[in-house]
């Protein structure tokens, strides 16, 4: 399955304990049984690349992961790091991990491609890795995340909605993510399936590190070259670089707003849907993301199969047919805040409707 998505796709010793680990913790308590095929208890690491304390990896990822172990696996215990972004930190802190004898490896990666080689060391120490969210390098066990291209094709069609009859003499702009993440490279070609030849793209950017300043000094440059009253929407590969383009837009005088595109549905990008001055984002259930992995992990942990949780396969560039979890991702406006977010309890109206936005909310129908 997913030959289509995946297919296509082109991504591209001994460490000192003091250096690895860095922001860490152990959790462990009531519950089922997590021992593996000898009767050890299971010991999970979790990697997680870390894009600020406000960001869906410590909102939702790392809690529900958590708790997911915690509810199947009262008795294993979980080691936890954030990366802070450098992919030589991540290296460093999953080696620790597999040198203090981690039975299994949950990772996001930074760098899909320089953790190639840490990768492979797991796979000589007999420590299976699913990779999360992000396709990593190297003989991984199993893959857990959403369709990347299917996301770009949801904000370019969403774009070309917003637009409406005027799409074809149209001008937008493209804020693309970092090109070391092979997921940011679908979503931009996702985007540019439905996009090219519809639009014209007067400028696009790639992203290095997901950087909100860096998306504020593009957009600002492309405003001065293109002109404030020609930039008739912006793509933005996520919610945080939304949140860049909008405030250099804004910065700019440039009223009203054209519409804008991200994703992660993260509660400022929410907010700023229901005020009008975002027009989309994409939402990824992450609960059934995070139970998938778990799912997988305690799996190869215990040395079972994986038949029954993974019914896809991916391939990166080293490995092929890679078993696999690839969940729908969902498209969410103004108008379907309460259909999937809000049931989803990933948020409440109370936290979506701060008095800053209220007004909006009581228009959108959201406090009805």
């Amino acid at each position: 399955m997913h030959a289509r998505l995946w297919g296509a796709v082109r991504v591209v010793a001994a460490v000192s304990l003091a250096v690895g680990l860095g922001a860490c913790g152990q959790s462990g308590e009531s519950g089922g049984s997590g021992g593996n095929a000898s009767g050890k208890q299971l010991k999970i690491g979790l990697l997680l690349p870390g894009y600020g304390g406000a960001t869906r990896w410590a909102q939702f990822d790392r809690p529900m992961i958590e708790a997911k172990i915690k509810e199947l696996c009262g008795d294993c215990t979980v080691e936890y790091a954030d990366a802070g972004l450098n992919a030589a930190n991540q290296q460093q802190q999953a080696e620790v991990m597999i040198i203090e004898g981690a039975d299994v490896l949950i990772l996001a990666s930074v760098n899909s491609q320089s953790i190639r080689s840490t990768i492979n060391k797991a796979r000589q120490a007999n420590v299976p890795v699913v990779a999360y969210d992000h396709l990593a390098e190297g003989p991984i066990s199993a893959y857990v995340g959403f369709d990347a291209r299917r996301i770009g094709e949801l904000q370019g069609e969403a774009l070309l909605k917003a637009l409406g009859d005027r799409a074809h003499d149209s001008q937008i702009v493209m804020m693309n993510g970092d090109p070391i993440n092979p997921d940011a490279r679908e979503f931009k070609m996702g985007a540019l399936s439905v996009l090219e030849g519809k639009v014209k793209i007067g400028k696009a950017y790639d992203t290095p590190g997901w950087e909100i300043e860096t998306a504020h000094g593009n957009m600002t440059d492309a405003i001065a070259d293109l002109g404030a009253d020609r930039i008739d929407g912006v793509y933005a590969a996520n919610d945080w670089l939304a949140s860049g383009v909008i405030s250099a837009l804004k910065a700019a005088h440039i009223k009203p707003l054209p519409p804008v595109v991200g994703q992660d549905a993260i509660l400022s990008g929410l907010q700023r849907i229901v005020s009008g001055e975002q027009y989309m984002t994409v939402y990824k259930p992450y609960k059934r993301q995070a139970g998938a992995a778990v799912e997988l992990a305690l799996a190869l942990g215990r040395g079972e199969g994986l038949d029954r949780i993974a019914k896809d396969t991916v391939s990166s560039p080293t490995t092929k047919d890679i078993p696999a979890v690839v969940l729908p991702p969902v498209a969410v406006t103004r108008h379907n805040i309460k259909e999937t977010v809000v049931k989803d309890g990933l948020y409440t109206i109370d936290q979506i409707c701060t008095p800053e936005v209220k007004r909006a909310c009581d228009e959108a129908g959201l406090t009805s």
